[in-house]
């Protein structure tokens, strides 16, 4: 069963109207499958980055002029 789809109104900008009205017709899928996937894909990475500041929340916290000093003695800078 197709999961229910809800109707909105977005005020796109007219270069990004066209650019995507051309993506649709070129690749056969609507304009919505379209918008839809770019939305999916922004929140997904949203979420990955969310994740990745959980996951290091815990790190010590490094003063900046500490990290430059080891990035020279190492020869990095």
């Amino acid at each position: 069963m197709k999961s229910a789809t809800k109707r909105v109104t977005v005020y796109l900008e007219p270069h990004l109207h066209r650019a995507l009205r051309i993506k649709a017709a070129q690749t056969e899928r609507t304009f919505s499958a379209l918008v839809n996937e770019v939305v999916r894909h922004s929140l997904q990475e949203d979420a990955e980055d969310l994740a990745a500041f959980e996951e290091r929340a815990k790190e010590p916290s490094l003063a900046f002029e500490e990290a430059l000093k080891d990035l020279k003695r190492r020869g990095k800078l």
